[in-house]
């Protein structure tokens, strides 16, 4: 094992002037305490200088295969009380899981020998096994032969069935004419015939049936003959997968400060989506935590960065900070953190509280409001306080749903409240129709080269860093922003943006997204940097009154 010395990495700047955190950093939202910015420094520094490895980051050169990585420095003292930092990396790195001055996994999956190794290669040959099988052309020709005497058969059996049903209509005719014309010996006699007409059709019936089942029954065999190996060798596979998987989840195990150990598959154990997602356990954060609390280091604060090109479907800015994702490392993190103060969570904060709306325009039937920045349109998981209940409070007789559109929580500017049900309806209406003009004003953190654009990018939610948005193009939905640039000043631009649909964050993940404008919206927390708010704000609206139909204009002038 690494003696604690080897990573324990001292400061290059002097720290006397510096002040310690009073709580440990909450890892999910934070601003980095100066220690922590200037460990980062010195890693940057480091991975820009370094030439041990190599690792196509996609900041010079070739992009196509280049994939940027999530760092992480933890400020640590060690037991003679002195201050440094530990440096990790997520995932692996110029593949691998070991470089020199970067803590180790906290379980090497790759390690040579190792029960997943030697897993893997199983699978890997079970694989192997199962392609020139699956290949089998005899395997296609059994599969149309079983179509085609399934075919027969159905249209064999449906076509014998239409013939029993018209003789039947036949023999009631029968039956009805021999009882009005024929006495009633004659008539017995014609019972019995038609009687052994349907009994003669019954039987047919049931042998056509029999005999085409056997023809069916036959080519399944044949054909069951090759599937049944393939299919034991998938299940094979299957189990053996489940069996490999449940293994490493059982081999990741998270220490705390008071030396409780706990797996993956327990922390996951009573979480929504029940058992890990793929690589749980490799993000920087808990390797950071554990190999300290391992080798009896005191954990100070905590930050983690970006190097590199951003990913097709995430947004992530070179060196730009970013709090630990909520799907993979939640649960690991409130293990590992129990027993250390840490600092509040912000997003348990009000960021209405104290702030006021201001009405723009109001009827009997809607109100046009001024949303503030950093205002809920709707209660949240935390958080009660919003447009909605503030638009209760004022309108105590109002009638409806009164929310007709939404506004993130970040984003300012014109919002409609509806004040009955049937103007909720009617305003609804106008905005699935898109007969809503919408136009929003942005301050974008660089300058652009072209004056105006279509932006096309699906968005769906990222399932692991819930509000994060993903662009996807297999499971997104339709996003579509038209964008003008108004100007260029001090490396910003000023833009309008039209939106045609309105997803969540579209406005945010277009601006910010490599395909998009490539250059994130000031302010912006989740895809940009912080600054004192997000410049996004909801400057035009333009609608029918929901009765007398009037066409109704707003424009209210951002702060920026």
């Amino acid at each position: 094992m690494s003696s604690p010395e080897n990573l324990f990495t001292r400061f290059k700047a002097a720290i006397t002037s510096y002040s310690l955190p009073e709580r440990f950093t909450y890892p999910f939202y934070y601003q980095p305490h100066p220690l922590c910015e200037l460990a980062m420094q010195e890693l940057q520094q480091h991975l820009a200088t370094q030439i041990n490895w190599q690792h196509n980051f996609g900041l010079e050169g070739d992009t196509d295969s280049a994939n940027g990585k999530m760092f992480g420095v933890l400020v640590v003292k060690n037991s003679d009380g002195e201050l440094g930092y530990l440096s990790a990396f997520s995932g692996k790195l110029a593949d691998s899981n070991h470089l020199p001055g970067f803590v180790p996994p906290v379980f090497d999956m790759l390690a040579k020998d190792s029960f997943f190794l030697v897993g893997q290669q199983q699978l890997n040959q079970l694989t192997r096994q199962l392609k020139p099988l699956e290949a089998n052309p005899e395997i296609a020709v059994l599969q149309q032969q079983l179509a085609a005497e399934q075919t027969t058969c159905d249209q064999k059996i449906a076509l014998h069935r239409a013939t029993m049903i018209e003789q039947r209509k036949v023999r009631k005719q029968q039956r009805i004419a021999g009882q009005n014309n024929l006495n009633d010996a004659e008539f017995e006699l014609l019972k019995n015939e038609l009687a052994q007409q349907s009994i003669q059709l019954k039987n047919e019936l049931r042998d056509l049936t029999a005999h085409w089942q056997q023809q069916v029954e036959q080519a399944t065999l044949k054909l069951q003959q090759l599937t049944d190996v393939i299919d034991d060798i998938k299940q094979q596979r299957k189990s053996l997968s489940v069996d490999l998987q449940q293994q490493l989840f059982a081999s990741y195990q998270f220490l705390n400060s008071s030396g409780e150990q706990r797996n993956l598959a327990e922390l996951f154990l009573n979480t929504a989506q029940l058992t890990p997602p793929a690589g749980a356990g490799e993000c920087a954060a808990p390797k950071l935590l554990h190999y300290a609390f391992q080798h009896g280091l005191t954990p100070v604060a905590l930050a983690e960065f970006w190097w590199g090109i951003s990913p097709k479907s995430q947004i992530r800015q070179h060196k730009n900070i970013y709090g630990a994702c909520l799907g993979k490392c939640q649960p690991i993190l409130e293990h590992m953190l129990q027993g250390i103060q840490l600092d509040d969570n912000p997003l348990l904060t009000n960021p209405a509280a104290g702030k006021t709306i201001d009405i723009v325009y109001q009827d009997e039937q809607m109100v046009i409001i001024n949303k503030p920045a950093e205002f809920l349109s709707v209660p949240g998981k935390n958080i009660n306080d919003s447009i909605y209940v503030r638009m209760q409070q004022a309108f105590p007789d109002a009638k409806g749903p009164l929310i007709v559109h939404r506004l993130d929580m970040s984003t300012s500017g014109l919002m409609v409240i509806a004040l009955t049900k049937q103007a909720h309806q009617n305003l609804q209406k106008q905005f699935i129709n898109r007969t809503v003009e919408k136009r929003y004003v942005a301050l974008l953190d660089g300058e652009l080269n072209e004056q105006q654009g279509m932006i096309r990018l699906p968005l769906r939610v990222d399932l692991d860093d819930r509000p994060r948005q993903l662009v996807c193009y297999e499971y997104g939905r339709i996003a579509e922003t038209r964008w003008q640039l108004i100007s260029t000043d001090n490396k910003q631009s000023k833009v309008y943006f039209y939106p045609k649909t309105g997803r969540t964050h579209q406005l945010r993940v277009h601006a910010a997204h490599i395909n998009g404008l490539n250059t994130a919206i000031v302010g912006d927390d989740l895809y940009g940097s912080k600054a004192n708010r997000l410049h996004l704000h909801a400057e035009s609206l333009t609608l029918d009154q929901p009765v007398t139909k009037q066409r109704l204009h707003f424009q209210l002038d951002a702060d920026f």
